[in-house]
């Protein structure tokens, strides 16, 4: 028996591994978006400062530990086998779900995960519990700590609220100080603002974090909590003098130092709140055994786990070598970026091409605000509206803006992660297992929205993503619960079988999920390289050269995927056609991108080459209505294939050969012209389509004849007519697509000479 709950043991720490890297991956997010999307130092030097503040941070996170013992339930009225079947279920719930919301690049809350696995998987124990006693169901409020629950739960869904409220007031206040123009600003207000700023991290870290230390004795804490005020007053005043003497000097950039010192905060903070998420319930397990085994009991289910209702100090090597585990996952895991982009995308400062479609909810919610704000600005005095509108106008920062990778500027990047960090630390400092995720992402919306980032043209894109992750939020509570639950009763049930097959699945789940999110990866980076044009510079002559290549490869794809779909209506190939219908989706969705991104393209020009900008959308448009068109060819043949439907005739399998063959050449001669930058044929080629759009209309009427002499079926006749109007339709546009990009290139000759 002692051997069979050492091996539980060891598979809850393989467990805690596994989810200490995923973990990471998911809030990453936390505390890398603002460095990251302000650019305030290098990708490695970022990197570095996260995780010094990890490790230095999971020393903090002792404290924490008994949310995972008895936060949730009353572990006195739980014997060892129970309790390992709580503690089994919520990890392996855990590492699954966080995985699966990784893969698909949305931030999650670490914390409500555990919170709801604890109480789902306890409540499924209590239940057996109750079942086999013949007891009512009652005294469940003996097995679960209803009231600790439901603070932690009360104190996680308020801190959305108070997040997004407090990040909005104080960005507006540090925004209306530092305006836009912040490099000239931060001559005069940079050193006040990085006094407060380091000094409000010393306070909440240092000062309300310091009880939770593993390396604290109860002098240090004692010496630290009496003297707070002499603390503070001397943080804030050296580092004042401090950083407006190396700005003077040095000619410091103080906001990137705040944003540097706030990474390291907020990675710090997040070690010391959501390390009990991931070595929480292993810990607790480890104690658990260990009371067990130090018993001298027999029986494990006679054994009650009062000895997890005292307070115990988890030893620091513990948790280093945890916070070791996660500085790794953090430099190797490419899911942690997928989750940043996310976040990122939201909270930029730019319009372009948006992650999130539209909602109704979304919409309802901007109507609604837009409202508000018509009634905001008639209260509103003049003088004031004309205070603020200097304050916070964008103009002179977007046209001096040159680096477009840039998301926001280091002030809302600062905020951001100050306020993060403080209401972070705070509740730590209160034994609150608040989420990060939910903290971090709800002050980084409240500073996109009190600076002026979500327009009219990106409002209801950007509210429709912050919906869609707090949606996401509620899910997890939802299936973090259910799972847990279930999971609690199958390993019940199964005993040692149920768990092996859990584990087993568990792994297989992961392993599917890592190829998942390289293809999705991969489709990512193939969409990136679409809609960022391959320029050095953003002039008419780069952009023409931009457009030829993507024009030719797009064309080149339409000339096989068009063949294709015809051979494979002739043949009646299912597969064939179904990853046919796949590819031209795919080719559409470049078109679009490319077509999205038109904005940020013409935007770039100079004045003199706005002309060259109307060619440009030009050649965009007409490719796009080619993409269709191959979509209105291919996906009524494969409805036709699916429903079983019969072969078309012989005479119509050799007609629709013949055409595709001429269409391929046609295509061939338009990709060479476009290669060559020779447009000298064009005659020839209007020619060749005249012949070809005369042969679909004998074609046609061909067809009509084998219609009235009842050669055809119904549904033969409509997709063979189809097919022959969506190819002429391709030859027109193609063939415009042709004369456009002449007209482009001609222009830009002529401009150049």
């Amino acid at each position: 028996m002692e051997n069979f709950y050492l091996l539980l043991v060891g598979i809850l720490i393989l467990l805690a591994v596994s989810d200490l890297v995923i973990g990471v991956s998911n809030d990453a997010v936390n505390f890398l978006n603002s460095a990251i999307g302000s650019k305030a130092a290098s990708f490695r030097v970022i990197m570095i400062i996260a995780a010094l503040g990890i490790l230095f941070g999971a020393t903090f996170s002792s404290g924490m530990m008994d949310v995972a013992r008895k936060g949730i339930f009353n572990p006195e009225h739980f014997f060892l086998n129970e309790i390992m079947i709580i503690f089994l279920a919520v990890m392996l719930t855990d590492i699954i779900l966080l995985d699966l919301f990784n893969t698909f690049g949305l931030p999650t809350s670490t914390t409500v995960s555990i919170v709801f696995e604890l109480l789902g998987a306890a409540v499924a124990v209590s239940i057996m519990k109750i079942t086999s006693s013949g007891e009512s169901m009652s005294q469940m409020s003996e097995y679960i700590n209803s009231s600790s629950a439901l603070l932690i739960i009360t104190g996680i869904l308020l801190s959305v609220v108070v997040a997004f409220s407090v990040g909005t007031i104080i960005q507006f206040i540090v925004r209306a100080f530092f305006t836009f123009n912040f490099e000239k600003n931060s001559k005069y207000y940079g050193a006040l603002w990085g006094g407060i700023a380091i000094t409000a991290i010393t306070f909440f870290i240092l000062i309300k974090g310091a009880k939770g230390a593993s390396f604290m004795s109860k002098e240090s804490v004692i010496w630290i909590r009496e003297n707070t005020a002499l603390i503070l007053g001397v943080s804030f005043i050296g580092w004042t003098i401090l950083l407006q003497l190396l700005q003077w000097i040095f000619r410091l950039n103080i906001l990137k130092l705040i944003v540097l010192v706030g990474t390291f905060a907020l990675a710090m903070a997040f070690a010391g709140n959501d390390l009990v998420n991931f070595i929480g319930v292993p810990l607790a397990g480890l104690e658990s055994v260990k009371a067990y085994l130090g018993s001298g009991m027999d029986g494990s289910s006679e054994f009650l786990m009062t000895s997890l209702s005292e307070p115990v100090k988890t030893p620091t090597t513990f948790l280093l070598i945890a916070g070791l585990i996660m500085v790794i996952a953090l430099w190797t895991s490419k899911k942690a970026r997928s989750v940043t982009a996310t976040t990122l995308d939201l909270g930029r400062q730019d319009e372009g091409h948006e992650r999130f479609e539209s909602s109704g909810l979304a919409r309802g919610i901007v109507r609604v605000s837009i409202g508000f704000a018509g009634i905001f600005d008639k209260i509103t005095p003049g003088r004031v509206k004309k205070y603020l509108e200097n304050r916070f106008d964008q103009d002179q920062y977007k046209e001096n803006k040159t680096d477009k990778d840039l998301s926001f500027d280091l002030v809302r990047a600062s905020v951001t992660l100050v306020v993060a960090s403080a209401l972070i630390s705070l509740a730590t400092s209160l034994k609150l297992p608040l989420s990060t995720t939910y903290v971090t992402f709800m002050v980084a919306m409240g500073t996109s929205l009190s600076d002026g980032a979500w327009g009219r043209d990106s409002a209801v894109y950007r509210v429709s993503g912050v919906v869609t992750v707090i949606g996401g939020w509620f899910f997890t509570a939802f299936v973090a619960f259910t799972a847990a639950f279930i999971v609690a009763f199958l390993i019940h049930w199964g005993g040692v079988i149920a768990i092996l097959v859990l584990v087993f699945l568990a792994a297989f789940i992961l392993f599917r999920s890592f190829h998942l999110h390289r293809k999705r990866d991969a489709e990512m980076k193939r969409k990136i390289e679409v809609s960022e044009l391959d320029v050095d510079g953003y002039n008419g002559e780069n952009i023409l050269n931009s457009c030829t290549k993507n024009v030719y490869k797009s064309l080149s794809t339409v000339s096989v995927l068009y063949s294709d779909s015809i051979q494979g209506l002739i043949d009646l190939k299912r597969k064939s056609i179904k990853r046919n219908v796949k590819e031209i989706k795919e080719l559409n969705q470049d078109a679009k991108l490319l077509k999205d991104n038109i904005y940020q393209t013409i935007s770039k020009l100079q004045e003199d080459e706005i002309e060259s900008g109307h060619y440009y959308v030009q050649v965009l448009d007409y490719l796009r209505e080619t993409a269709h068109c191959l979509t209105f060819i291919a996906e009524p043949v494969f409805k036709y294939i699916d429903n079983n439907h019969p072969a078309l005739i012989k005479d119509q399998q050799n007609d629709l050969r013949d055409l595709a063959e001429l269409v391929s050449k046609l295509f061939s001669q338009i990709i060479a012209s476009i290669k060559k930058s020779d447009y000298s044929k064009l005659d020839d080629l209007l020619d060749n389509q005249q012949d070809l759009l005369n042969d679909i209309m004998k074609l046609k009427k061909r067809q009509l004849k084998r219609i009235k002499s009842r050669d055809t079926g119904t549904r033969n006749s409509e997709l063979f007519l189809n097919t022959l109007t969506e190819t002429k339709n391709l030859l027109l546009y193609s063939v415009n697509l042709l004369k456009a990009q002449r007209d482009f290139a001609l222009y830009n000759a002529e401009d150049k000479s």
